[in-house]
């Protein structure tokens, strides 16, 4: 099937989203087993950003060679397009077309000859070149744009800003990739800024979910959903195996689940988790002297849990399965009820002693009045 201009800059996002995805959970979570000093198997993954790269480096990227061809005088079309891509891709193992298959003995009658293929990360895709260069450049005229502006319409002025007088420039507006391309990077910086939550355990309800974040001040967190298409014929309760799998490895999740597997599912500073956990050990309740790791490992030494379930990094806490997580919060509960008992104890207490104290004076002072009044 032969995708358009559209298609292109939609794959090229989903392409983003896809690094953003290897980013924040792949390469950056074994990334922090290396620094913390973790004993760790790295596991092989496939980072896309040479497909990235190939379609937006500034330089000599895809989207830069078409507003190139936009912007060049004289005589411009899809096949002066397709050739120079064909002459600076000629060796790019994620790039093919017809000449460039010709030029290594490749035989395919898939590929068309006004299309060029790109080895995308969930598979390859073939575009066809024709509109490209009309769809990329934007062809809102200004004088459109400022009789948009003269409306004195808000919304329409919103719209419009580029009708604006004060604003009019001589340059050629940007085309319809630049833009597009701008949108991205505004959308990555954004999800770049958040903290990752994919994954989240939740031992009971009405608990806290526990997850990658680690505990503090509320943090924003970008939310990195994979959706899987079940069938293609949108039936309910239908799962056709063989496209449920190959969605399943194109996403990443295979090597997701494999560095879950292998890694730990809850990691904190070891002065957050001290100050959440130490009640639970005699030597670190109420106050602990030394340093923060020094008391982790006190703490968690007394609670008796496997040395596989644990590590040490230089300034986190690693457990590596949800349950000995969720056994410590059970036993964090169970000594605040016994602290809050304590507490309670001791205020009654003291609250019954001085009230016994303040009658038993009053009636001595009584006691004193009536005998001498006798």
């Amino acid at each position: 099937q032969d995708n358009g201009f559209e298609q292109f800059i939609i794959n090229y996002c989903n392409e983003k989203l896809q690094q953003v995805f290897i980013l924040m959970t792949l390469k950056e979570e074994q990334e922090e087993y290396v620094r913390e000093g973790i004993q760790w198997t790295p596991v092989e993954f496939f980072d896309n950003s040479i497909i990235c790269n190939l379609i937006e480096n500034s330089k000599c990227g895809i989207l830069a060679m078409l507003d190139e061809e936009c912007l060049r005088p004289g005589v411009v079309n899809e096949d002066t397009f397709l050739i120079k891509l064909n002459q600076l891709f000629a060796t790019h193992k994620h790039y093919e077309s017809k000449e460039t298959q010709n030029a290594r003995h490749v035989m395919d009658a898939s590929l068309p000859p006004q299309c060029f293929r790109i080895h995308h990360y969930a598979g390859k895709v073939t575009y066809n070149v024709m509109g490209f260069i009309e769809k990329n450049n934007d062809l809102l005229f200004r004088d459109l744009s400022q009789a948009m502006w003269a409306a004195q319409h808000t919304l329409l002025r919103s719209l419009f800003p580029e009708g604006d007088p004060q604003r009019v420039s001589l340059k050629l507006p940007p085309t319809a990739g630049f833009q597009f391309k701008a949108s991205v990077a505004t959308l990555m910086k954004n999800l770049y800024s958040k903290n990752p939550n994919y994954i989240r355990y939740r031992p009971w309800e009405g608990a806290p979910a526990l997850s990658l974040v680690p505990a503090g001040p509320p943090q924003p967190t970008a939310a990195l959903p994979r959706c899987i298409k079940p069938n293609e014929t949108k039936t309910a309760m239908l799962f056709t195996p063989e496209l449920v799998l190959a969605q399943i490895r194109y996403l990443g999740l295979m090597e997701n689940v494999r560095v879950r597997r292998a890694g730990y599912a809850f990691r904190q500073l070891y002065g957050l988790f001290l100050e959440r956990y130490k009640m639970l050990s005699p030597r670190t309740w109420p106050r602990w002297a030394g340093s923060d790791r020094e008391g982790a490992k006190v703490l968690l030494a007394e609670l008796a849990f496997p040395p596989e379930e644990l590590a040490f990094g230089h300034t986190k806490i690693f457990i590596r399965s949800p349950h000995t997580l969720f056994d410590l919060e059970r036993r964090r509960q169970e000594r605040v009820a016994q602290l809050a008992t304590l507490i309670q104890k001791t205020f009654r207490g003291w609250r019954c002693r001085t009230q016994y104290q303040l009658m038993r004076k009053s009636q001595i002072i009584i006691s004193a009045w009536f005998r001498g009044h006798m």
